[in-house]
């Protein structure tokens, strides 16, 4: 198990880091990945590979599994623990293939009748010329529109970063959740500073204009819940010999099972309704008189 600090940046105080602080949160390289919640939630988990296209894409995990007494199909954004890694998961950052990959997934899990759980860590989709000449743009599209319309239940969990629309790709859901310290943003607090002050140094002040924490997006409608980590914001040793990181796994495995049960229990015409709502209605605005 990897060692994880949930508030290396707030050691000895007891209030909750701001927005800046999540984002680093959001970024340590301890965090636990796909893969780690993976390994720490599921039972029996077959990997596929590949597109049927081009090629597999190691940013993208996907697979079916058992999550308690449920077969699931998931699908999960890896970065990589060190170098080696980094490179060959491309830094979480995935191609065309691996959103192509994510959609055969999807379609394979509906043939089955399997809920889907995606887990959202990217700082965004690839952005070289060899994706965007194999289609980088169709392919998130694609994703977008066949997500909104599958006929099985669809939950969402941000773990990470979740960056703009190569985090978008695999997040339209009946259920949207956020990790207490993750952030969904549509461009990152540096982009974002270099963009509005010509300064990428401004990028704390920029973190905290975009609303990016779950705290922030819950308020705002845009997500469904957010799921506890747990501490006081002090170094948390994630081994299993004082089992944090096991008891934040139960947490998001009891959280993902009653969403999955409340959602089974929807009628499934009023649960697509539901979903199409749901993002339909984000970024509306009413002007004040």
């Amino acid at each position: 198990m990897v060692a994880w600090f949930v508030g290396v940046f707030m050691a000895d105080k007891k209030e909750q880091p701001d927005a800046f602080e999540r984002v680093k949160l959001a970024r340590h390289p301890d965090r636990p990945y796909a893969l780690d919640l993976f390994e720490g939630m599921l039972e029996d988990f077959v990997e596929i590979h590949g597109d049927r296209r081009y090629a597999d894409d190691a940013a993208m995990v996907c697979g079916f599994a058992r999550l308690v007494d449920k077969e699931v199909a998931v699908i999960g954004q890896q970065k990589g623990r060190d170098t080696n890694q980094r490179r060959f998961r491309n830094f979480g950052m995935p191609k065309p293939e691996g959103y192509r990959k994510a959609l055969r997934l999807m379609k394979m899990a509906e043939k089955f009748s399997r809920p889907l759980v995606t887990f959202i860590d990217t700082p965004g989709a690839y952005p070289g010329i060899d994706a965007e000449e194999r289609g980088q743009a169709e392919a998130i599209a694609l994703n977008l529109k066949e997500m909104a319309r599958l006929k099985i239940p669809t939950l969402v969990v941000v773990v990470g970063e979740g960056g703009s629309g190569g985090a978008l790709a695999i997040g339209i859901g009946d259920r949207v959740l956020m990790m207490e310290n993750s952030i969904y943003s549509v461009i990152s607090p540096e982009g974002c500073a270099a963009i509005l002050w010509k300064d990428a140094s401004k990028s704390e002040r920029a973190a905290n204009s975009l609303r990016l924490t779950a705290t922030d997006l819950e308020k705002l409608g845009l997500i469904d819940g957010v799921i506890e980590e747990g501490g006081e914001w002090t170094k948390i040793d994630g081994t299993t010999e004082n089992g944090e990181l096991d008891k934040i796994t139960r947490n998001l495995r009891d959280t993902l099972i009653r969403h999955i049960e409340e959602l089974e229990r929807i009628p499934r015409e009023r649960r697509l309704a539901e979903r199409r709502e749901k993002f339909r209605n984000m970024g509306n605005w009413v002007a004040s008189k």
